[in-house]
């Protein structure tokens, strides 16, 4: 507000300047500046404080070098001096905004001094001037700015590489007007001094000035996103005026001089247009010639090196892999004006054919493993090499140029492309050789990822498949657990607890029995005496179908052993070197035993049963066999004993398999991790 008031007041007190023209070019760079500043306090409020000081400043400089003009050049020496003070002091704000751009904010130790360093070599070259009665020139101010701008370009370039994205966008969009006002001022300085036009210059090169802070404001809108790409199609635009205009001052220079008459400036004004006019056509049909020249040239509208930029862009498509094998030789059958191109691919001894063009029959090569070595260590070969090492490749083909090129990763073989032309065609030429050298490392990269998704994948559904199992494990152990108490409950009712409430009964019958018979009372006694036996050893046999006190107190041999004792089966045992090992090792092994006993005991009642339990490989390993007569394992289904024994091996990392023939018994191996 301050600074339109400024200027409305100045512009009041100069109605009629003698260049009124500038002052109103003038007038509105400064309020552009003013736009911006106030545009950048939404998103950095102190570059837009910074701004905004600045243009004030600059607005006072412009309102006294106005009211000194009216007054005839010196004739007001306060509205000279404010005008030389607030020029200089409007040129040391501009280079604090230059240093801390894009957020108005000196972070830096240095970048404060040179801020401050600018503002007293500011005030005081102005205090030096404004003290003379001498009328200030201009040209002075013009290189100040131009210092100004060379200097702290670099610091911009640092700030640009860690600034934020909002950073950037103004950056970019400040860039992109900063190069589009060099531009025009310099056609302007070139085009007044080759054709006096625009006559005078002052005004164009201040209104190309207020390119930049438009560049600011737009870097601060929201849909400034798309910044980078202006900047991208600006640049080119500068170094080709900046060749253009070189080219010009060359060649006018190598003439000895200037054109000085009207025809002679009015030629030279016309070629420059035309210049200017064909370097625009040429930018916009820049890609339409360069299509048409490959096609041209290669026949097709790809340069052959073109398939190698464009291979990696299409593996972030999620193409499978055979998809993009296919697409891969069509675009090389075109692109190096094929007659055929095959890729095969293969890690064994066999290398198949997976894609080709034009379609062929499908196919193998063998080939040894030397042989595989030997290729893959290969670079792009002819004939004569693939006839010695891939005669299969070879066989039954033209005798046109061929090449081979090997696809690998890490030194293995993946397979090969295979690329023919007809015979009596062009041989293949170095540049050919080296995008199919680059193409199939490409190849080799994605087909060894490939490899490794696919590992992965299985890895997943092999982990998927085992939580699956451990779930359902988890589920039957739970239910097995409620069952093994429901059937602990109904022994101790059915049998403990019988025998137990029968011996309080007689014990009441004994002592009323005592004072008649004791004879009677004697028996009774002898009977409960047995009865009492009865109980504990159906309680200790109970026990023992729970957790086995004596493999708690002896181990695995001394249980199994009682075990095989208890057995009705004729039962060997064979134990080998078997120390004490951790309480679920030794439970697991011990019923998995006594759960292939018990089959054995229902499936082979008169067979011969072997239990062995030794340690090998770091683990512990059981194996109980039997004579009997056996079963076909592949038709057999996994009953509740084998689901018990892989259940509880499983729990601690183990692993069960039963082998059975039909008239050859059956054997049950288990082992157990000791580590």
């Amino acid at each position: 507000m301050a600074t339109l008031v400024v200027l409305v007041g100045s512009f009041v007190v100069a109605t009629h300047p003698p260049h009124a023209a500038l002052w109103i070019v003038g007038d509105v760079v400064i309020v552009i500046w003013a736009a911006t500043g106030l545009v950048s306090t939404r998103s950095a409020p102190a570059l837009g404080v910074l701004i905004a000081s600045g243009t004030f400043v600059a607005s006072l400089a412009a309102a006294a070098a106005r009211d000194a003009q009216v007054h005839d050049h010196g004739g007001h020496a306060t509205a000279q001096v404010i005008s030389i003070m607030a020029g200089v002091l409007a040129m040391a704000v501009a280079t604090h905004v230059l240093l801390a751009l894009p957020t108005g904010v000196l972070a830096t130790r240095s970048r404060r001094a040179v801020a401050l360093l600018w503002y007293v070599v500011a005030l005081a070259a102005g205090a030096t001037v404004a003290s003379t009665s001498r009328v200030f020139p201009s040209w002075p101010l013009a290189v100040g700015w131009i210092v100004v701008i060379v200097g702290v370009m670099p610091g911009l370039f640092t700030r640009y590489a860690s600034a934020s994205a909002a950073g950037r966008q103004r950056l970019q969009c400040f860039a992109a007007g900063l190069a589009l006002a060099v531009v025009v001022a310099l056609v302007a300085l070139v085009l007044c001094w080759l054709v006096n036009w625009p006559s005078p210059v002052e005004g164009t090169l201040l209104g190309a000035s207020a390119l930049i802070p438009l560049g600011l404001l737009i870097g601060s809108l929201p849909f400034a996103s798309r910044a980078d790409r202006v900047l991208v199609r600006v640049l080119p635009v500068l170094g080709l005026t900046i060749v253009v205009v070189g080219v010009y001052v060359v060649a006018l220079r190598g003439l000895g001089h200037a054109p000085k008459d009207t025809a002679e400036r009015e030629v030279l004004g016309w070629s420059m247009i035309a210049a200017a006019v064909a370097a625009l056509i040429y930018f916009t049909l820049k890609g339409r010639f360069e299509r048409l020249a490959t096609s041209l040239t290669y026949g097709a509208r790809e340069a052959p090196d073109e398939v190698v930029r464009t291979f990696g862009s299409r593996l972030t498509r999620a193409i499978p892999m055979d998809e993009l094998l296919l697409q891969l030789v069509e675009s090389l059958r075109k692109t190096l004006t094929l007659s055929s191109a095959e890729i095969y691919t293969g890690t064994g001894e066999v290398l198949d054919l997976a894609v080709s063009v034009p379609d062929s029959p499908k196919h193998s090569v063998v080939i040894t493993g030397d042989e595989r070595a030997v290729i893959a260590r290969a670079g792009v070969s002819g004939n004569a090499w693939a006839s010695v090492w891939l005669p299969g490749v070879v066989a039954n083909r033209a005798s046109g140029p061929l090449r081979v090129a090997p696809i690998s990763h890490a030194g293995e073989l993946l397979g090969v492309i295979v690329i023919t032309r007809g015979e009596g065609a062009v041989g293949f030429r170095e540049e050919d050789d080296r995008v199919l050298t680059d193409l199939a490392r490409q190849v080799g990269l994605a087909m060894h990822n490939a490899q490794l998704d696919t590992a992965l994948q299985s890895s997943l559904d092999e982990l998927r498949r085992q939580a699956d199992e451990l779930r359902a494990s988890r589920a039957r152990v739970v239910a097995s657990g409620d069952a093994e108490r429901r059937r602990v409950e109904r022994n101790l009712h059915d049998g403990a607890q019988q025998h137990l409430v029968a011996l309080a009964i007689n014990l009441r019958l004994a002592k009323d029995v005592v004072a008649e018979d004791p004879q009677a009372a004697i028996e009774m006694l002898d009977e409960l005496g047995v009865a009492v036996q009865d109980t504990i050893k159906e309680l200790r046999e109970l026990a023992h179908g729970i957790y086995p006190p004596l493999l708690v107190d002896s181990g695995l041999p001394e249980a199994l052993r009682a075990v095989a004792n208890r057995s009705p089966l004729n039962v060997d045992l064979v134990t080998e070197g078997i120390g004490r090992y951790g309480r679920d090792i030794e439970a697991a092994i011990y019923f998995c035993c006594l759960e292939a006993l018990q089959n054995a005991g229902k499936h082979a009642p008169e067979s011969h049963v072997t239990i062995r339990i030794w340690e090998e490989s770091g683990g512990l390993l059981f194996e109980v066999s039997d004579d009997g007569p056996g079963f076909d394992v592949a038709l057999a289904q996994r009953g509740h004993g084998y689901t018990n024994m892989m259940d509880r091996l499983g729990a601690i990392g183990g692993a069960v398999r039963w082998e059975s023939q039909p008239g050859e018994g059956t054997t049950i191996r288990g082992s157990v991790p000791l580590s």
